[in-house]
């Protein structure tokens, strides 16, 4: 019970990281192709993790492959969602990606037989509600590209949170954190240079960005995250993760005075709300029963 809680202390924090990060990531932006950002974040990453681990390769593929497809799934979800942004709205990305958080139940329903809980289904379900309150100004629509790509997305981040929790408890949260992040690196070093028009301008905050991102929000928030879910179920890590648009809005708030809405508002409330409807509930001694 200590270990799970300490875990997921440790996955709201990454939510603060992730969630801190946003402001800066949107300037950096401006001056550095997204592939070309993601291939400079992973690859700091990978180095720093790599200097701080160096894992011993000699296990073969069970000591590597499932890094190798976590870290895929991984890049995956930000290849989809950078794609599909430019034709959806950021607002109707924001809520769709988080559609994850519904999607990790499923997936471990199927891959790997676990049933969550009712009360985790039903905070999932709360948290939902209020990040379409906070992200969508009217209703979804008509499903168009970039709709379908963010979809995708949510999937691959879905697959990811689920993947990691099955290997977390088969190999070193050090090893999977090296591997994982640096398959993505390779990915998205692979692709940056002809997947899409390239610019990058060396200005401090795309500096300071590929910085605070590389070792803060990939090779220390991933590491943890390899950590944490050996002691927390995928499920309840894709609730807490809902909670990073509250933090990327409070930090807005903070640098640049962005305001909420009475109704985003609303929606902040809903998903602390399903965050605690799950931490109240008693933890049962059998936590995903097996179909």
């Amino acid at each position: 019970m200590m270990n799970r809680r300490k875990a997921e202390a440790a996955l709201v924090a990454n939510t603060i990281v992730w969630g801190a990060t946003f402001v800066m990531v949107k300037s950096a932006l401006k001056d550095v192709s997204p592939l070309l950002f993601l291939a400079l974040r992973f690859s700091v990453a990978a180095l720093c993790l790599l200097a701080i681990w160096r894992p011993n390769w000699k296990g073969g593929f069970r000591q590597w492959g499932g890094g190798a497809l976590t870290g895929t799934f991984l890049f995956s979800g930000y290849l989809l969602q950078t794609l599909g942004l430019p034709f959806t709205s950021a607002a109707k990305s924001a809520f769709l990606t988080g559609l994850a958080s519904v999607m990790v139940p499923l997936l471990a329903a199927l891959v790997y037989k676990n049933r969550p809980l009712v009360s985790e289904l039903l905070g999932i379900l709360t948290a939902t509600a209020g990040l379409g309150l906070m992200t969508l100004e009217g209703p979804l629509g008509s499903m168009g590209r970039g709709d379908l790509l963010t979809v995708l997305c949510a999937v691959a981040f879905a697959a990811h949170i689920v993947t990691l929790g099955h290997y977390s408890e088969r190999m070193s949260f050090e090893m999977l954190s090296v591997t994982q992040v640096g398959t993505a690196a390779v990915w998205a070093g692979s692709l940056f240079w002809w997947a899409e028009p390239r610019h990058l301008v060396w200005r401090p905050a795309v500096v300071y960005a590929v910085l605070v991102t590389g070792l803060l929000a990939t090779a220390l928030a991933f590491t943890v995250q390899a950590w944490a879910q050996r002691y927390t179920t995928s499920t309840r890590t894709a609730l807490i993760y809902t909670l990073e648009p509250v933090f990327a809005w409070l930090t807005s708030y903070w640098l640049v005075g962005e305001g909420l809405s009475k109704r985003a508002a609303a929606g902040a409330a809903l998903i602390l709300g399903g965050v605690v409807l799950v931490e109240m509930k008693p933890l049962s001694s059998r936590l995903h029963p097996s179909r």
